[in-house]
């Protein structure tokens, strides 16, 4: 789960690292009272979304005055934003985030992530902050300093310094780094994280080390003991049909493609995209519908799948282990009628009273191609859309 950059610097400032002040603003009008609390000379106006980029887009201004500060806040709220994670489509802005400005001196960068390869939690660290870090991997990699923590101790003190020393943090700044990092590690577990980052951390003419931007992202697996992280969630910037998708506790991503997928199982989804992808298809979304779907689950999933005006024909690619193949087979027929199908709709169907699913399938009266095997599936569907 995301969340917007004041939230995550709302978060990080209950565990002790230091933030700017702001204020969020909905309105042109609340912008400019935001300011006006800040008192400060230099005010920055940021439009808030869940994507990276903002800055590029024109979606963080610098305002001197308040004349600026509302000519800035009317200028982004209500506009398109277009970066390199929103897409061609863009992402409207909402709301703001009017934030004092501060001296700053050099940026750095400063995230926790969780390393699949160690199991282990790690903090990165560069000095080549306020770019995207995999343009910094990619083309200085030596520039990138990691620390892998152990997860009875923590993040060590030490790990801290050398990470500080490494990017070349001031000697007279090096504690506030180091208290910064070790604040930063307790957030990202405390409140189940799967990202925390900050780019650029920043230090100042009045000597202060501190997050000007800031990008918290959860593990939806744990949200159920986050009950205030899980209110900060903004459906605004989701697609609703993953919203939907949610409700039923479908596993559901919006693709580009024109062929619908309903799988069970998340290794078979993505396999079943890659054979789509192989017989010359695009798969339009990602849909597992998990180990124990009932006929109702099906239904919605088939819903879901159809609200997507790009969808000209479904794949049904499952096999049944927990999952009993008349049940899924009772499921399409079910949604089918409901819906009123019109485009083409392939199902393969293996495991578990496969035979029973197959019947059903064949006794509806229904226009469903069978398939054989998964390849034979992919290839049918795929040629009927074409």
């Amino acid at each position: 789960m995301n969340i917007h950059e004041y939230q995550g610097k709302d978060v990080l400032r209950q565990y002790g690292v230091n933030v700017p002040n702001g204020y969020v603003a909905y309105t042109v009008d609340e912008a400019v009272q935001a300011a006006e609390k800040l008192g400060t000379d230099v005010t920055v106006v940021k439009a808030q979304i869940h994507a990276g980029g903002r800055g590029k887009a024109g979606g963080v201004k610098v305002a001197k005055g308040l004349d600026e500060v509302r000519t800035y806040a009317d200028e982004i709220l209500g506009k398109t934003l277009v970066t390199h994670q929103t897409g061609p489509e863009g992402k409207e802005v909402k709301r703001l985030l009017i934030e004092e400005g501060c001296d700053i001196k050099k940026e750095y960068y400063v995230g926790v992530v969780l390393d699949r390869a160690t199991s282990r939690v790690v903090m990165m660290a560069s000095e080549e902050g306020g770019t995207e870090i995999e343009e910094v991997a990619e083309a200085t990699p030596e520039k990138i300093f990691k620390e892998v923590i152990d997860p009875v101790v923590g993040l060590s003190g030490y790990q801290a310094r050398r990470l500080a020393f490494n990017i070349n943090i001031p000697d007279e700044l090096m504690g506030k780094a180091v208290k910064f990092m070790m604040a930063l590690y307790e957030a990202f577990v405390a409140k189940d994280c799967s990202i925390a980052e900050i780019n650029p951390l920043v230090t100042t003419g009045d000597g202060e080390v501190l997050a000007l931007d800031a990008k918290l992202n959860f593990d939806d697996n744990a949200l159920f003991r986050q009950k205030d992280i899980q209110e900060l969630r903004d459906l605004d910037e989701e697609d609703e049909k993953e919203i939907e998708a949610s409700k039923y506790d479908l596993s559901y991503i919006s693709l580009n493609g024109n062929i619908g997928c309903m799988v069970n199982g998340a290794g078979l989804a993505m396999s079943t995209m890659d054979i789509i992808k192989h017989y010359g298809g695009d798969p339009a979304n990602f849909l597992d519908v998990g180990g124990g779907a009932t006929a109702e689950k099906v239904t919605e999933a088939f819903k879901i799948i159809l609200s997507d005006a790009n969808v000209k024909g479904i794949f049904v690619n499952i096999f049944g282990g927990i999952m009993k193949c008349d049940v899924i087979a009772e499921g399409v027929v079910e949604a089918t009628k409901q819906v009123g199908l019109e485009i083409p709709l392939v199902v393969r169907l293996e495991g578990t009273n496969v035979e029973l699913g197959k019947k059903i399938l064949e006794e509806s009266g229904l226009n469903i191609t069978s398939a054989g095997s998964m390849a034979d599936g992919a290839e049918k569907i795929v040629s009927l859309v074409k």
